[in-house]
């Protein structure tokens, strides 16, 4: 799918077709924007980015976000807060109870959202393939 191919591509190369794509057809443009990040990626996120996005994020709504998602992605989260407040965001998150499915995913837009804002500004780096991608 061309949000596949767009995953292997450089942000240059992205950004150029996306751009192209607004012009041609902006809603197949905002549904390709909004497949190329997922909530659940924020586990190929680095640590240091992934504090940079949670100061921006209100607990309350993280909390939303997180419920019913991996547990891959509440220990990613988790280690990437004070003890303190992981064991705040788990209580919370128990508080909360069940939730609409439509809200969780609400939740999770606005924070991929921010994530891309954030990516945008240079901010964070959301590793992809091509130049960008990072060598260890």
């Amino acid at each position: 799918s061309l949000v596949n191919i767009l995953h292997q591509v450089d942000r240059t190369t992205e950004k150029n077709i996306t751009e192209g794509l607004e012009r041609e057809d902006m809603e197949l443009a905002d549904k390709v924007k909004v497949s190329m990040f997922v909530f659940e990626d924020i586990i190929t996120i680095n640590d240091v980015d992934i504090q940079r996005i949670l100061r921006e994020v209100d607990n309350k709504e993280l909390c939303m976000a997180l419920k019913g998602t991996s547990e891959q992605v509440i220990e990613t989260i988790s280690r990437n807060l004070s003890k303190r407040a992981a064991a705040t965001l788990k209580e919370d998150m128990e508080f909360l109870g069940p939730v609409r499915l439509m809200d969780v995913e609400k939740a999770q837009q606005k924070i991929v959202a921010l994530i891309r804002r954030l990516d945008e500004a240079g901010e964070i780096t959301i590793v992809r393939g091509g130049d960008d991608a990072l060598i260890l």
